[in-house]
């Protein structure tokens, strides 16, 4: 390893460099992302936003290793995802990705505990259950765990759905809309949970639509038109709102 200097940066958790994905071909060529290039760090809530279709959706499914980019490379915790085949990638993704939707995605016939230990069990390892204990203590839902979810709020699911996203200890979790299905005091609480474990070293990406959201993320990244259009420090709803409408403004 050699001395670390206090200069070194920790490697990032993702790292998209001079990614281009791209569907169809010849005229019917569309360009979803263009050249981008972003690093995500552990221990950092970042919010990505940008117009249906600025490539959030790409951005995201290539971030989760669910599709591969047609030129450049996507690093995700320190392993390239470029020329891994199926099996391998699947394997990267369970090691390294936490993945919360906004329809939270939990399989019904499982209870809410079964749907965390999940990720574990088809890696073929043993769930951490103290870990596991813990998160479901952090999250307020101690005592739901045998419950199917659709004994369960909309709340309380999205809260299992983020233990499962954790229990792993993955390099990231990607939220995708993950309050949009909430109302605003659940909505909030969740946000709440999501900076805290990016506090405690997780690195989280939520993709959003809600200005509010990402208000709370220290880091904004723009989407337009397949290309990174701003990248922002923390700041307020209202300057957000503000920049993603001067933004559409050509």
């Amino acid at each position: 390893m050699g001395t670390m200097h206090s200069t070194a940066q920790p490697t990032p958790a993702l790292a998209l460099r001079d990614v281009s994905k791209r569907y169809g071909a010849g005229d019917a060529t569309v360009t979803a992302l263009d050249s981008v290039d972003l690093e995500i760090a552990p221990g950092t809530l970042t919010a990505v936003m940008g117009p249906s279709g600025s490539g959030k959706s790409t951005l995201l499914h290539l971030a989760a290793g669910l599709d591969a980019p047609t030129s450049g490379d996507v690093v995700i915790g320190g392993t390239s995802v470029v020329g891994l085949d199926d099996d391998a990638l699947t394997a990267l993704r369970r090691e390294q990705v936490g993945v919360v939707f906004q329809s939270f995605n939990l399989v019904p016939s499982l209870t809410a505990l079964e749907n965390v230990e999940l990720p574990a069990l088809l890696a073929g390892r043993s769930p951490d259950r103290a870990r596991i204990a813990e998160l479901l203590a952090d999250l307020g839902v101690t005592g739901l765990e045998s419950r199917r979810p659709h004994e369960l709020s909309g709340g309380q699911q999205q809260r299992f759905a983020i233990a499962r996203a954790l229990a792993q200890r993955p390099a990231i979790v990607l939220a995708d809309e993950p309050t949009g299905a909430l109302d605003s005091v659940t909505s909030i609480e969740v946000q709440e949970i999501l900076v805290r474990h990016a506090a405690a070293g997780q690195a989280i990406v939520v993709v959003t639509h809600d200005p509010a959201v990402a208000a709370r993320a220290e880091r904004v990244v723009l989407l337009r038109d397949g290309r990174i259009d701003g990248d922002l420090p923390a700041t307020d709803a209202a300057t957000i709102a503000q920049r993603m409408l001067t933004a559409g403004a050509r």
